[in-house]
């Protein structure tokens, strides 16, 4: 508490705190302009900030940026903020207009009620927040511009934002579709209110994706939730063109094209976090079908040894990443986490020493020091014209998000001849997979045989919820399966509120990873059938996706017929 006042103090005394020197600095103002703000500051009685402000050298936006700067705190942009309706729903909208605060977002695992403020320090103003809450929920205060926030306000708290609601809105006024398309007060229409609740309950819920399905007299909404597709609801097929018209203004889209396929991009700050969405548009037989992928940048890479992998497993991919030159592939079928696999490698071996390049499509996660590039058709930059231009970049290491055709896969395995080390990922079953899949698409035995350095295959199962599993005793069947000659204590999906009465919450990776040897490569050299290169890997003591998923169902991270869903057990009965 004496540190916050102690920072109080020096917010409202400018001749103590960096902000007029942070602000001249960054070229938002000059001394000049600094020294008349000081003298007006004396005449007002107002922190150094308004006084800039009433002057008019300075915007609202600008300060905030300044003063996040100077008191190293986190500040927010609240023009493209969705509202979160639980959230609004615990502050009352006097007490947000007495003290100019707006509520952004409502954790109920973590327990945080995060509010957006102009004064991070004001503690009048928390204990008010407290005290009308009356719970023992953690006050987080965020720095935000105070016109955005009474702006902010009026949108929260001026209409309805609960989907139930904005249903019931709907149903009993009239739509006016084409008021959809403009850009000033949009919140007066509910269907904008709707598509923005959608997508703020996709986000809290953790779906990966939305998909928005007409049928004949109805709109099915689905979001896949670890792995696994789950209806949410169904909406009147009345909604549907006011929807349709909404996502496409959003992504930028031709709202008048209703027969070809369209591509677009939603970019959202959502409970505070900028969340970005790919939107794909399918023209089907009762209108037209959107997929929405969702990505959350806010998640950050995952760290290598945070991927619970076999210990093994994790020496492996280490030892395979020192080699010099080569490619290293990562296998499995879309979904299956080979994208998260390949950032979390490439953040363990990046630093100052290297310099790494990727080539995408698109750029999903952002990271330091990559030098990222998207696919673009239309500049005529494919993987393989991409790979090209890369060489020319002095790259230590090369990133290719996809090998798809011939020209990509040459292209890459040329790159990994010359020195480079190049990481990218193949639609494949198994990691043994790979090498079939790569003479179909025209890569030789020789050129495979020495550059390889190694294959990485996975899945993702969804993992058991650590507060309703259930324990059993495994059948006969189940023991056969697992590997053992007795009966072993398993756990099975239950459903509770925690996981939302799915059983499970989360997801695991199971990995095979098979380390190229001089031995392998000769026998992929000689084109020795598949069936003899999996009889001496396994010989070598090769663990299969299947054996690394018994292992999750033992250890009682997941069940036996979640890993049945995602792998093949059969040859294991």
């Amino acid at each position: 508490m004496t540190k916050q006042l102690e920072d109080m103090s020096l917010s409202l005394n400018p001749r103590k705190n960096r902000l007029g020197e942070t602000l001249i600095a960054q070229g938002a103002i000059s001394h000049d302009q600094l020294d008349i703000a000081l003298k007006e500051q004396e005449k007002i009685n107002k922190p150094l900030g308004k006084a800039l402000i009433s002057l008019g050298f300075l915007s609202e936006a600008v300060l905030r940026d300044a003063l996040s700067e100077v008191q190293g705190r986190e500040s927010i942009d609240l023009k493209q903020l969705v509202p979160d309706a639980q959230a609004i729903h615990m502050l009352p909208k006097h007490l947000a207009m007495r003290f100019c605060i707006a509520p952004i977002m409502f954790d109920v695992n973590k327990k945080t009620l995060s509010i957006a403020m102009s004064d991070i320090y004001d503690l009048r103003a928390l204990d008010h927040i407290r005290a009308s809450i009356k719970n023992n929920f953690e006050i987080i205060p965020v720095l935000a511009a105070e016109n955005e926030i009474r702006d902010a306000i009026d949108r929260f708290y001026g209409y309805n934002l609960s989907v139930d609601g904005i249903l019931h809105e709907i149903e009993t006024g009239e739509m006016d579709l084409l008021s959809l398309n403009k850009q000033n007060n949009e919140y007066s229409h509910p269907l904008v209110r709707l598509v923005d609740s959608i997508l703020a309950d996709a986000v809290k819920r953790r779906a990966s994706d939305i998909h928005f399905e007409p049928e004949a007299s109805f709109l099915r909404l689905r979001y896949r939730i670890d792995g696994v597709l789950r209806q949410i609801r169904s909406l009147h097929r009345d909604y549907w063109s006011g929807v349709v018209v909404r996502l496409k203004v959003l992504a930028k889209m031709n709202i008048a094209e209703t027969r070809a396929p369209q591509d677009g991009r939603i970019s959202l700050k959502i409970h505070g976090n900028n969340i970005d969405f790919r939107v794909s548009v399918q023209p089907v037989l009762h209108g037209e079908n959107i997929v929405i992928r969702v990505l959350d940048r806010t998640k950050g890479v995952a760290l290598l040894d945070d991927l619970n992998l076999r210990k093994d497993a994790l020496n492996s991919i280490k030892t395979m990443m020192a080699r010099p030159e080569g490619i290293i592939l990562v296998t499995g079928p879309t979904g299956s986490g080979k994208t998260t696999t390949l950032y979390s490698m490439l953040n363990y071996i990046n630093s100052d020493q290297v310099n790494i390049m990727t080539l995408e499509d698109p750029v999903e996660y952002p990271m330091d020091r990559l030098r990222q590039t998207s696919i673009n058709e239309v500049a005529r930059m494919n993987f393989a014209n991409g790979i090209r231009s890369l060489m020319r970049q002095d790259p230590d290491i090369i990133l290719v998000g996809e090998v798809r055709d011939k020209d990509t896969a040459k292209m890459a395995f040329r790159a990994a001849m010359t020195g480079h080390q190049v990481y990218t990922s193949l639609h494949t079953n198994s990691a043994i997979g790979s090498l079939s899949r790569l003479q179909d698409i025209g890569i030789n035995n020789e050129l495979m045989s020495g550059n390889i350095i190694g294959i990485i295959g996975q899945r993702l199962v969804r993992k058991l919820c650590m507060h309703c599993k259930k324990p059993t005793l495994s059948s006969a069947r189940e023991s056969k399966l697992l590997a053992s000659q007795k009966r072993v204590s398993l756990y099975s999906a239950k459903g509770c509120h925690h996981c939302d009465n799915s059983g499970y919450k989360g997801r695991l990776a199971v990995i095979e990873v098979l380390k190229l040897n001089t031995e392998l490569d000769e026998m992929i050299a000689e084109k020795q059938a598949i069936s003899k290169i999996k009889k001496y890997i396994k010989q070598q003591g090769f663990t299969t996706l299947a054996d690394d998923a018994c292992r999750l169902v033992k250890e009682g991270l997941t069940s036996l017929d979640e890993i049945a869903r995602v792998i093949d057990l059969t040859e294991r009965i």
